[in-house]
């Protein structure tokens, strides 16, 4: 019966290490996973938003001289059209760029009409309409506007994101630490007992 009870509680402190074990290493893949994620999420913030506010600057300020040579008086016709298909080939090498980042369905939306903007002055400067190329280049920078919104909204999204993620693994983390140690603790106690029962402690010789 005393064998058999030993054994029970020898199989209850398996049991119970054995949980520990299997808590802390779902614990560590949840870790590694939340890792991983926020890996992602850090290079999502550069390559589709940094990285693309960088064309959104190019645009604009493309953009911006060809509203500005369109609205000149006292250029030749000639000289705004070399210069403003000129600047739209410019702009025509970054459509790719910014196409092949990952694009939000609204970001895609808004994308497609600052294209037909510049689409629109593609057209307009064969024919010298130099107040349609205005206003296009007015409307697309509107556009650009409204893009660049979406990458502060957007990044702010991924860093909350990856933030929240952090914030998981630290707690994670303590709840790990905090299981090593009760873990640690069981572990010391049942040494302690053990070698209380291996030692015997040799009584006083009797005096009789």
């Amino acid at each position: 019966m005393k064998d058999q009870k030993k054994y029970s509680n020898k199989a209850k402190a398996a049991f119970v290490l054995l949980i520990v074990m299997l808590i802390i290493l779902l614990g560590n893949f949840n870790t590694l996973q939340n890792s991983k994620n926020v890996n992602d999420n850090i290079n999502a913030i550069y390559k589709d938003r940094l990285v693309v506010a960088h064309y959104i600057f190019q645009y604009s300020k493309q953009l911006h001289f060809i509203k500005a040579e369109a609205e000149k008086l006292n250029l030749s016709d000639n000289i705004k059209k070399n210069e403003i298909i000129h600047t739209l080939d410019i702009i025509h090498n970054i459509d790719d760029l910014y196409a092949k980042t990952v694009l939000t369905n609204k970001e895609k939306q808004y994308f497609d009409t600052f294209l037909s903007s510049c689409k629109e002055s593609n057209k307009q400067v064969e024919n010298k309409n130099w107040d349609k190329i205005a206003s296009s280049s007015a409307t697309a920078l509107e556009t650009l506007e409204a893009l660049s919104q979406i990458q502060i909204e957007e990044g702010k999204a991924k860093l909350a994101a990856a933030n929240a993620m952090y914030n998981r693994n630290n707690v994670l983390g303590q709840l790990q630490i905090a299981l090593l140690i009760i873990l640690g603790g069981i572990t010391f106690y049942l040494l302690i007992k053990k070698i209380k029962k291996t030692i015997k402690i040799p009584e006083p010789p009797s005096l009789n």
